[in-house]
């Protein structure tokens, strides 16, 4: 009886498709398998097998699989159900989740680009059709896998490139150059047979050179040639380390054809294993706060450990995870942001040693499929430390997940689909493994410390800072009135610019927080007002100057710096607003004897910059840090003493119903990173609304107040947390059909949810990349069904798209946005 498989494609596409099964894969194929499957009329992509049956569909004609490519599943049963949820909850397709969930190394489709590696060496002979891809390659070393299909005459390459990727012939274009090189171990081998009689001839031989005889000797003793089983590899580095002799001794040997080098390729995952250093002990402070949440996950799954920054948080998640681990349980903890990856690490690497290992996408993708393969099997790490991507990774028995800094909004993915939240998405997770969840943090976001107060979740409080540390003094000073009175130097106020002096004559360290990159956010003509502007999206493109370049911060789109202005031809244009480079410019003229460095997307763009700057920073090779809200997040310096927050309004006046919440996390947070280990830090904080409420909440740490009065708007406006959110996004190229479509939608909207609809609407950046956007928003009340709520929403859509005038309207949806 003929079988067939459901398959889930890497495209948004509503459902799976069924393809079927050719003899040779009816008894290999199972559940969780990649297939090559052809869809549409040229197009080949990797699919996921979701479901294996005798079902022949009718509403299509059938096609078969091209290939199998695992023998065993790649995905685990669990990570099924979680993707069906994500999909369901945040309105998307399964196929948006499999892109977003697999490394790009195991999901090759028609589209991909490979380039060849240019420092491959083939160490087993390739087959025929492999090397006529890799002469293509070298003749043009980036092609598409559709151009090499055409160019090789070979039907469905895939298999080829995917033996090509295991091999690292080449890699898949997504990934970055820099990070790419196979990880080899250089090896040492006899050439020829080595039986007791020729190695005996080699020692007469090597009589009159005596270093190269103990090399030889070495080499037996290490390899146990002579014990008459397979002989062990030994490695170079090892071998010259135990003879004690150089490498001209070596190639001495390899000259005489007695020895060959050869590599093996080692894998790139930290085989090292790191000194395990003993728990250290809990204050009396982290023991009451670290008994209370093992007290509260006997009741409850989620609990939020809510303490003041720099109460030694980390050493309680420490003690969390050694327990979970001894019960034979994993531990995924997460963390908002690559940076804090770098230093995080080492501390859990110090008492976990290599049961730990560190996902994100400053990895190359050769090392993430390692780390995704290791965890299919039972070797797999105990614990993953990763920012959201994590969360896709396979785990065979989780038993805890640590949301680190919950309240960060770059745990919601924003594009593309699936727009999920990877808190809310983490809590789901560990609910499907009866594991339980632990959100920490200084400043909670507002719906989960309504989930604690309310009794959903637990709620257990550290107020007290690691080693009875003060909080740091906050002074705020108001820039409004300097400006007036001239006495502004740039963007440093006097007081901030003498702290800054005086820590620097102590010895002691500066951060400098301004929430924009680049050097300034805009370009102007004095005389006839011109702002350049995006061609592709409706904003301002921002100045860089390391660059000497105007770019857009949402396509990429640059655009040289004219000499005059094209509107009016004038030539005095001048730079308005400042970010993170033109601060770097100014405090290197105020102090130039200070070393300084910036953090933000510019300068951290690989996975060893971040390491750099932080590493750098660390061992004091910088004085005077200047970074966007990279900097707030949770890092550990010992010696900064002082902290400039140099603009607090652009937080404040941003058009959203967060930024009040925002500002003050932000505010608290990067406060937090002053005077840790032995006094008491400053924060200036430079404000044009001296007299603004939020001001006064920061100054005193005041988050009661803060949430107090902003739940009491909430609930009077129908925000979060009393009202869950959907944004409707609606796009077209074309600006008045779009203002069509975007009535009609909310008209049928209305008809079904009533007053519960606002807009359509602009938002803040009306087109982004040549697409036109309009906003709809729906409030749905916390108690309403969301499965009921999902299904009128889509029915809506597809009503939509059946009207022949909307066919090239794109609709998306923003679940919980941010």
């Amino acid at each position: 009886m003929k079988k067939f498989v459901d398959v889930i494609l890497p495209l948004p596409l509503p459902k799976s498709f069924t393809y079927s099964l050719p003899e040779e894969y009816a008894e290999e194929v199972k559940v969780g398998c990649r297939v090559v499957v052809p869809f549409g009329r040229k197009k080949y992509y990797t699919a996921i097998v979701c479901n294996v049956h005798y079902y022949a569909p009718t509403e299509y004609e059938v096609k078969d699989i091209s290939t199998l490519l695992d023998a065993s599943p790649i995905l685990l049963p669990m990570q099924f159900k979680f993707w069906e949820w994500l999909a369901n909850y945040y309105l998307c397709a399964q196929g948006d989740v499999y892109k977003a969930a697999l490394p790009s190394g195991l999901k090759l489709e028609s589209e991909t680009i490979v380039e060849c590696n240019p420092d491959f060496e083939a160490v087993v002979p390739l087959s025929e059709r492999e090397q006529r891809v890799l002469d293509l390659l070298s003749a043009e070393s980036e092609q598409c896998v559709t151009k090499l299909e055409k160019d090789s005459g070979f039907k469905n390459i895939l298999t080829i490139i995917k033996s090509l990727l295991d091999k690292e012939a080449i890699f898949v274009k997504e990934e970055l150059r820099r990070t790419y090189k196979p990880k080899t171990e250089a090896r040492v081998r006899l050439v020829g047979t080595a039986d007791e009689r020729r190695l005996h001839i080699l020692f007469d031989l090597l009589g009159r050179a005596p270093k190269q005889l103990a090399l030889l000797m070495k080499y037996v003793e290490c390899s146990g040639v002579l014990g008459g089983g397979t002989p062990k590899e030994v490695s170079k580095k090892e071998l010259l380390q135990r003879a004690d002799v150089s490498t001209a001794v070596l190639n001495g040997l390899i000259e005489k054809q007695i020895f060959e080098v050869y590599y093996h390729e080692i894998g790139r995952l930290d085989r090292e294993v790191k000194l395990v250093t003993e728990l250290s002990r809990l204050n009396e402070f982290q023991q009451r706060a670290h008994d209370s949440v093992v007290e509260s996950f006997k009741e409850k799954n989620v609990c939020l450990l809510h303490g003041v920054t720099s109460s030694g948080k980390t050493e309680i998640y420490i003690h969390l995870i050694e327990e979970t681990l001894r019960q034979g349980k994993q531990v995924l903890y997460l963390l908002p942001e690559i940076a804090l990856t770098t230093q995080i690490t080492e501390r859990l690497q110090r008492v976990f040693g290599s049961r730990l290992g560190i996902y994100h996408s400053k990895f190359p993708d050769a090392e993430r499929v390692e780390i995704w393969q290791k965890q299919l099997g039972e070797e797999g790490y105990d614990i993953i430390l990763g920012v959201r991507s994590s969360i896709f990774l396979p785990y065979r028995n989780l038993g805890l997940i640590i949301v680190d800094e919950e309240h960060e909004n770059t745990y919601k993915q924003q594009d593309p689909a699936p727009r999920y939240h990877a808190r809310n998405a983490a809590i789901v997770l560990a609910a499907m493994y009866g594991a339980k969840t632990l959100l920490g943090t200084a400043t909670p976001s507002i719906e989960t410390w309504s989930n604690a107060t309310s009794g959903k979740y637990g709620l257990v409080s550290l107020n007290e800072r690691y080693k009875e540390i003060q909080l740091p003094e906050i002074i705020p000073v108001d820039i409004k009135e300097l400006h007036r009175k001239k006495r502004m130097v740039g963007q440093f106020s006097p007081l901030l610019i003498q702290y800054i002096k005086e820590a620097l004559d102590q010895k002691q360290q500066v951060i400098l927080f301004q929430n924009r990159r680049g050097f300034a956010p805009m370009v102007e003509c004095r005389t006839c007002g011109w702002v350049p502007k995006c061609k592709n999206c409706d904003v301002s493109l921002t100045y860089h100057k390391g660059i000497n370049q105007l770019t857009c911060h949402y396509c990429g789109y640059t655009y040289q710096l004219p000499r005059s202005c094209p509107a009016c031809e004038g030539t005095d244009i001048v730079n308005r607003g400042f970010g993170t480079e033109k601060i770097e410019d100014d405090i290197k003229v105020l102090f130039p004897q200070a070393a300084v460095a910036r953090m933000d997307l510019d300068t951290t763009r690989t996975r060893s910059a971040y390491e750099k700057i932080i590493a750098d920073f660390e061992e004091g090779k910088t004085d005077i840090l200047i970074g966007t809200q990279m900097v707030s997040k949770g890092l550990d310096f010992d010696h900064v003493s002082i902290v400039g927050i140099l603009n607090a309004d652009t937080m404040l006046n941003y058009p959203d119903f967060r930024s009040y919440e925002r500002a003050f996390q932000l505010m608290a947070q990067v406060s937090g990173r002053a005077g840790r280990k032995n006094k008491r830090g400053r924060v200036v904080l430079q404000t044009k609304s001296i007299d603004h409420p939020i001001i006064r909440q920061v100054i005193a740490n005041d988050y009661q107040e803060m949430v107090g009065g902003q739940l009491a708007e909430r609930q009077m406006f129908h925000y979060p947390p009393y009202y869950r959110l959907v944004y409707v996004y609606l796009k077209n190229r074309n600006e008045r059909l779009l203002e069509q479509m975007a009535f009609a939608m909310a008209e049928k909207l209305r008809a079904v949810f009533g007053s519960r609809v606002l807009g359509p609407d602009k938002p803040p950046v009306a087109r982004v990349q040549t697409l036109f956007i309009k906003k709809i928003v729906v409030k749905i009340e916390q108690n309403a069904s969301m499965s009921r709520a999902r299904e009128l929403l889509l029915g809506i859509q597809r009503e939509m798209l059946e009207d022949e005038r909307f066919k090239s309207l794109i609709v998306y949806y923003d679940m919980d946005p941010m």
